[in-house]
């Protein structure tokens, strides 16, 4: 079974608000899920119930903190155990990404309105929240004015100590200090940065 999340914000065969969200899979090709946030905790899956559980697990890899997912008549699909969240000066935030992508900035502004929709994983280093994820959001979070965002500790990746030692040579150290850039610049200075470090380690 193969699962392909979609990372592009116009696709016909899903809605508005998922691809905002990020939440629209193919299953094994051409058999469309989506999967929309509906609270901190809690979203709707919409599609064939055979993927639901691969799709699932997909979509958590990023979204932890979504322990229940229903279908759309409201019945329960699946649930995890919850993930505790806390408030965090946004401040206090070591980014791990350099740069903020505007296409992806335009599709966060359609479901943050407060502080409560601004939901990050982090991790501890050298005494520091770190973000794992999330940094649009934050970024958002930054230019609305908002103190504090929600996270919620997860697990960090392989290269993270990489990632973090390089965001400080760039002076990054809070959202205040990523760099918006239109999304073909993104997809070259970020996207190729990332490629470049993980093909050197094969």
């Amino acid at each position: 079974m193969n699962i392909t999340r979609i990372n592009t914000y116009d696709d016909q065969r899903f809605s508005q608000e998922a691809l905002n969200q990020h939440g629209c899979y193919l299953a094994d090709g051409d058999v469309s899920i989506e999967i929309k946030i509906i609270s901190q905790s809690e979203a709707i899956i919409k599609g064939d119930k055979t993927y639901f559980n691969e799709v699932i697990d997909e979509f958590r890899f990023n979204s932890e903190h979504i322990t229940k997912f229903y279908d759309e008549s409201g019945e329960l699909v699946k649930q995890f155990k919850g993930v505790e969240l806390f408030k965090l000066d946004i401040d206090k935030i070591q980014p791990i990404q350099f740069f903020v992508d505007r296409d992806k900035l335009e599709a966060v502004k359609s479901f943050v309105g407060g502080e409560e929709d601004v939901i990050i994983p982090v991790a501890m280093h050298e005494g520091t929240y770190v973000s794992l994820d999330g940094h649009t959001r934050l970024y958002f979070a930054y230019i609305l004015g908002f103190k504090h965002v929600y996270a919620y500790f997860s697990e960090d990746f392989d290269g993270f100590d990489y990632f973090f030692d390089e965001a400080r040579k760039r002076n990054i150290y809070s959202a205040k200090d990523l760099i918006l850039l239109e999304h073909e610049v993104y997809v070259e200075k970020w996207d190729k940065f990332c490629d470049d470090y993980y093909m050197n380690r094969e």
